[in-house]
């Protein structure tokens, strides 16, 4: 169903709209410079790609369980970019059926997120490492299934979703790239790195767009923060599954990547309080009663969350993933 929004909502989207391409220029860069997946593994059509696939295959052997099985998650989350698209093509303001700014904005974010599935992919299916069938399936199984990220078609929900999901795949995508570089892999890590300097690019993008909002339509802002901190930020492998599985293996994902130190609870706190003093949310001024009492909860919320972070136990033992090879 639809979401109805407010007339306010709208307005808000179509006077930013005008300066969106002035964001786009900022965050976004041009395709002429931009880094292509096949500038950064070997191409079956250079001299040297029997050398440096046994490079990359001998580094790949230095890896453990747990890193492969992230690194297989991170990659089908990227690969599952159709659905990104989709859903935001589809929020009340940005009008997928013109060529207006905010389109503009979606199509190039999607074309630069578009390069990391390909590097990412190309990595695995070189490595040697990784059952590129089983891979594969449970990409066509994420963008098959689709997930719900608690949002609707609300702009001021959705902003406050890709900001947060994109700071969080920064972490998660530059940890990985360090400690690919401390088992010497470099080819790995600089590949991750590159991926992860896009997210960073693209979560800056974002929460502009809410400072925005935070300046025009205040109270609603907090208002739309408060739903979506109280709902709690979905990830987007939240409906991850194996080849001819019902059963979501998404805490699996989350156990390896908690046991590595490459995405935490605690991470997940340290996002929600820096987008606390991105958007000043405590000197925030012209709250409704309403806006006042999200913005107590929206404050008080990380120190809540840590307690319970505290408490967490991750399991020791690793689940089986039937996309690593044995």
């Amino acid at each position: 169903m639809i979401q109805q929004l407010s007339a306010s909502r709208s307005e808000v989207m179509l006077h930013i709209g005008k300066n969106v391409e002035e964001i786009n220029n900022e965050y976004l860069k041009p395709v002429e410079t931009n880094w292509q997946a096949s500038e950064l593994l070997p191409l079956t059509s250079d001299k040297t790609f029997i050398a440096d696939l046994k490079t990359i295959q001998d580094q790949a052997q230095n890896l453990s369980y747990d890193f492969l099985a992230v690194l297989v998650a991170d990659t089908i989350t990227e690969e599952a970019l159709p659905t990104y698209e989709t859903w935001l093509a589809g929020v009340q303001g940005i009008n997928q059926y013109e060529n207006n700014g905010w389109m503009k904005w979606l199509r190039s974010w999607s074309a630069e997120e578009n390069r990391h599935g390909d590097a990412l992919n190309r990595y695995l299916y070189l490595c040697g490492r990784i059952d590129m069938r089983q891979f594969e399936a449970s990409t066509q199984y994420l963008i098959a299934d689709g997930f719900d990220n608690g949002a609707a078609n609300d702009p001021y929900k959705n902003f406050v979703y890709t900001s947060f999901q994109e700071l969080a795949t920064n972490i998660s995508h530059r940890r990985v790239a360090s400690m690919a570089k401390q088992e010497g892999n470099n080819i790995l890590s600089k590949l991750c790195g590159l991926v992860a300097a896009d997210e960073a690019r693209h979560a800056k993008a974002y929460k502009t767009f809410v400072s925005k909002i935070f300046e025009i339509d205040t109270n609603e802002m907090m208002m739309a923060f408060e739903v979506m901190m109280r709902k709690k930020i979905l990830m987007p492998s939240q409906c991850l599954r194996q080849l001819g599985e019902e059963v979501g293996i998404f805490s699996n994902f989350s156990d390896a990547a908690q046991r590595l130190g490459v995405y935490t609870a605690h991470d997940y706190i340290d996002i929600m309080r820096s987008l606390i003093d991105e958007w000043k949310i405590e000197g925030l001024s012209g709250l409704k009663e309403n806006g006042e009492k999200a913005r107590d909860f929206v404050m008080a919320l990380p120190d809540r969350m840590a307690k319970i972070a505290d408490r967490i136990k991750i399991p020791d033992t690793e689940y089986k993933f039937n996309w690593i090879l044995a």
